[in-house]
């Protein structure tokens, strides 16, 4: 609205509990009950695949994950539902008249697994409320610090190598003995991280926090002294603009889009992908090094502000107005 264009937003409003049917149910509801009056149809991921088959409007898809990608770290049901998904997510793509992806990894990515001609393809990154999240950590508290703090968010997919992190908190315990890792977030791990986390007697090192609230997911932020994610496999990693934004350092992977949102030696760490001890090594010289975290999560702060929502709302609409000019031409 305030950049003078309106939105009709179709929410996925019925729940099974069944997420890849959801996900159907929707898209043969929009193909049920078509878009008209339209500028631009605008879908994420796989959503308009159905509709998109008769299409008379310009159509843009974001993919915000390359499901086909995603699905090479996953394994049982998740892995056989992904792999449903991403055929839908496929036809999706070649159906439309924009693909914006996140990051360059991603636009690769995309190119190869689902046969996208470059020109059809455009990088926009993900915006982040800047706003919104100043405003949370502003009325966060503090827990007292009684030690170095580590922060993780993820939802719980193998990809996302928690496991590696609870081995370097392992390595850690008597290198760092006030180390304190606390991990926020659920999925399809879960049970395999708890598991490990028993197996290796991690007690209150590592805290497994499981899902949050908004409010207290701020309060995680600004008690935390660094932010870490081990993930192999991110298009984009919208946390490490949260960490960033709440002045955290982050170690994460050189492997993936991770290298194109933290800058290795700037914002953050990139240690070698499935490598506990190193990223222990990284962790432990951070955590020793307040200044130069210090350093790094003000980089970050600087960094994060070219994701906020009106700058990356302004490269969008100059990545569609080409769309919608083209089918009016026609």
């Amino acid at each position: 609205m305030r950049l003078g264009h309106t939105l009709e937003l179709r929410p996925l409003r019925l729940r099974t509990g069944f997420h890849t049917l959801d996900r159907w149910l929707y898209n043969a509801g929009v193909a049920l009950r078509p878009p008209v009056g339209a500028d631009l149809v605008y879908g994420v991921d796989l959503d308009g695949f159905l509709w998109a088959r008769r299409r008379k409007l310009p159509f843009v898809v974001s993919l915000k994950g390359v499901i086909a990608d995603e699905l090479k770290n996953e394994r049982g049901w998740v892995r056989v539902l992904l792999s449903v998904q991403a055929r839908w997510e496929r036809r999706n793509a070649r159906r439309a008249d924009l693909v914006l992806v996140p990051t360059r990894y991603s636009e690769g990515v995309a190119r190869r697994l689902y046969d996208l001609e470059p020109s059809k393809l455009a990088v926009l990154p993900e915006p982040i409320d800047l706003d919104g999240w100043t405003a949370r950590f502003v009325a966060a508290q503090a827990r007292p610090r009684t030690g170095a703090t580590v922060l993780c968010v993820a939802r719980m997919y193998p990809r996302k190598r928690i496991v590696d992190l609870l081995e370097a908190a392992a390595l850690l315990r008597g290198r760092a003995p006030a180390l304190v890792v606390r991990i926020v977030g659920k999925g399809p791990e879960w049970e395999t991280v708890r598991r490990r986390h028993q197996a290796l007697d991690l007690g209150e090192t590592v805290t497994l926090l499981g899902d949050v609230s908004p409010g207290q997911l701020a309060e995680e932020y600004v008690s935390a002294d660094l932010f870490c994610l081990p993930s192999v496999q991110e298009s984009f990693g919208i946390v490490f603009l949260e960490a960033m934004a709440a002045g955290l350092a982050v170690v994460t992977c050189g492997a993936a889009a991770m290298p194109e949102v933290v800058e290795d030696g700037v914002t953050g760490v990139l240690v070698p992908p499935r490598d506990p001890a190193a990223l222990a090594n990284a962790l432990e010289a951070l955590l020793g090094d307040p200044a130069r975290a210090h350093a790094m999560g003000a980089a970050g702060r600087r960094a994060v502000a070219a994701y906020g929502v009106e700058r990356v709302a302004g490269r969008f609409l100059d990545a569609v107005r080409l769309v919608v000019g083209g089918m009016r031409s026609r």
